[in-house]
């Protein structure tokens, strides 16, 4: 999060900030010499990256605001604005991706697709992300002001540790995820936080975020503790990040693709179908070992497929023939 808050400061807030919280003007760098380089930081910060004093070698007056880079209400502002911005960005984008070209479009007509559903997800995703923002604004602050074990230079642990490293957030946050996830099913627990996100029976892309904040931000826990744990390196860590926004749109995209070499290994998008459907199975994120393990593992099949019952429900309606294709409309006021 450093990274991005430092070039955010750059191009963007430096000057947003300088017009809402004006600093008055500040002599030249003769009159005051050394006026920043004598600004002491704690000193788990001094090894971020997010704040670089205004250079006053180049002389004249320098005004800024009167909330510096280093300032937490301005870091924690700056940060709940990108994160907020990411998440909808990251959001619409792969949503949309995932929906309009591999979604299928027929599962809507499913009994258990439940009326607007698609706007309801939308809203319930909209309005979680900003509470789940501000209640993981303390992990990001942590993270901007030094006190995680991210790093910048990869030769401080080697390329070999990089790449192991990443394969440790997935185990290390795969199993966190499970029990999570588990536990949000204990029946004291489920009807407070997890039962908004199974409304969606038979979810869409935009299902992804649509959950209790509370419960967005329990299964997210792991993905802020790994870097306080374990070294990472911060571009490792945002690429990472990226990758389980797209992970978790992509398992609900509803596709119950089966029989393929790796059903039993990873969590798919037909694994994740069947926990919606059944409630009780599947809980992992990315591994099926978790699930395998401590037997809540159902294996996809094709008469499990909910589209099946859409078909049904598309035949009922009149909307497709027997052998599947699509019967022609008539629009009642061309009548």
């Amino acid at each position: 999060m450093d990274v991005l808050l430092h070039y955010a400061d750059e191009y963007v807030f430096d000057s947003v900030y300088n017009y809402l919280l004006p600093h008055p003007p500040i002599p030249s760098s003769s009159s005051l010499p050394d006026l920043y380089n004598k600004t002491v930081l704690p000193s788990p910060y001094t090894q971020s990256t997010t704040y670089h004093p205004p250079d006053l070698s180049i002389g004249g007056s320098v005004t800024g605001s009167l909330w510096a880079r280093d300032n937490i209400y301005r870091q924690g502002v700056s940060i709940f604005t990108i994160a907020l911005t990411g998440a909808y960005i990251m959001y619409f984008l792969f949503c949309s991706i995932s929906y309009f070209f591999f979604y299928d479009r027929r599962l809507e007509h499913h009994p258990k697709f439940l009326k607007n559903q698609i706007r309801k997800e939308i809203k319930s995703s909209l309005i979680a992300a900003p509470v789940i923002d501000l209640i993981t604004l303390p992990w990001f602050l942590g993270e901007v002001r030094g006190y995680s074990k991210l790093y910048d230079n990869i030769g401080q642990y080697g390329w070999t540790y990089l790449v192991a490293s990443c394969f440790m957030f997935l185990l290390f946050t795969d199993l966190a995820i499970y029990w999570v996830h588990r536990l949000e099913h204990h029946p004291l627990i489920y009807k407070h936080v997890h039962k908004p996100h199974h409304k969606w029976i038979v979810p869409t892309p935009y299902a992804a975020l649509a959950f209790h904040p509370l419960d967005g931000y329990a299964q997210s826990l792991p993905y802020h503790i790994f870097p306080f744990l374990f070294p990472l390196h911060k571009y490792a860590y945002l690429g990472l990040f990226v990758f389980v926004q797209f992970w978790t749109i992509l398992i609900h995209d509803g596709d119950m693709i089966s029989g393929h070499f790796l059903e039993r290994y990873i969590n798919s998008p037909a694994h994740h179908t069947l926990h919606h459907l059944y409630f009780t199975v599947n809980y992992g994120q990315y591994f099926t070992w978790a699930d395998s393990y401590w037997d809540s593992y159902r294996a996809p099949e094709d008469k499990l497929d909910p589209i099946h019952e859409s078909i049904k429900a598309m035949k009922k309606k009149g909307l497709i023939d027997e052998d599947g294709n699509p019967i022609p409309q008539i629009n009642k006021k061309d009548l």
